[in-house]
């Protein structure tokens, strides 16, 4: 997929390239999982990892309704004075068992932003990613949309 802007409008559609650069270069975005039918939401800092999310986690309800889930939603944004963008990342989370895959995830240089031990690591492996671009400006004055 390539980027493209709607008729000179203020919103682009990311590529999947562009995408996964922008959310490479943040490390604060929202995890949304569901549990006993009601959608929970969680921050947490991550870094991406040969396109895949990844993030760490104490116990208790975030990881709990991680794994319960077979599928999660990520999503990171980031803005200036001028535009924003956000991307979403659908997909499975899996939580690391085995010795090679908690090596692999320590060599990605993650560390919790609070003093709290963090000592799970999960995985989120995207079955889609999606990304916009948002310039902003004035609302137009006669009530048309554009773009």
């Amino acid at each position: 997929m390539t980027s493209h802007t709607e008729a000179g409008g203020p919103v682009t559609v990311l590529s999947d390239d562009e995408s996964w650069d922008l959310i490479s270069g943040v490390s604060l975005g929202r995890l949304v999982t569901v549990l006993e039918g009601r959608p929970e939401i969680f921050p947490v800092n991550f870094v991406v990892q040969r396109h895949t999310i990844l993030f760490r986690s104490a116990e208790g309800t975030k990881l709990f309704s991680t794994v319960m889930n077979d599928h999660v939603l990520f999503e990171a944004d980031d803005h200036s004075v001028a535009d924003g963008w956000s991307v979403i990342v659908r997909g499975t989370a899996e939580l690391l068992y085995g010795s090679d895959d908690i090596q692999d995830a320590e060599e990605a240089g993650l560390y919790p932003w609070i003093p709290t031990q963090k000592l799970r690591y999960v995985r989120v492996t995207p079955t889609a990613i999606t990304g916009r671009r948002f310039q902003f400006g004035p609302e137009p004055s006669d009530g048309s949309v554009a773009g």
